[in-house]
């Protein structure tokens, strides 16, 4: 017997939004990069998109929960906003989210700040 695993995903989308630790960074734009993993809880058999989760249904998600929110201190509390969202599917068995954040304040020039975030259905 062969095991199925289908994953959907959302790589590098790059968008624009005020979040941050510091009050500058809430008041003006700036880059996250969000990549988005998400695994279903069972193989998609039939070619019927209400059957599986469309990927621009993560993106969406991004757009509401990042770009569209209110202003919130830490990648980790926007990594929980989206999965909030994205589990709302009952086919969505995990998650999993790397968010970027190039421009984040650091004491000396250089790394990127990030973020990863796993999420698992009970």
């Amino acid at each position: 017997m062969i095991d199925l695993v289908t994953r959907i995903g959302l790589e590098s989308y790059e968008v624009m939004a005020c979040h941050g630790a510091y009050d500058f960074e809430r008041e003006k734009d700036q880059p996250f990069i969000i990549s988005i993993w998400a695994t279903l809880s069972h193989d998609v058999e039939e070619d019927n998109l209400e059957l599986t989760l469309n990927y621009a249904d993560l993106q969406s998600a991004v757009d509401s929960e990042v770009v569209n929110s209110k202003p919130v201190k830490l990648m980790e509390t926007l990594c929980k906003m989206l999965v909030d969202k994205i589990s709302t599917n009952i086919i969505v068995q995990s998650i999993s989210i790397r968010m970027e954040k190039p421009d984040a304040p650091f004491p000396h020039p250089g790394g990127l700040a990030v973020v990863e975030h796993e999420w698992t259905r009970d």
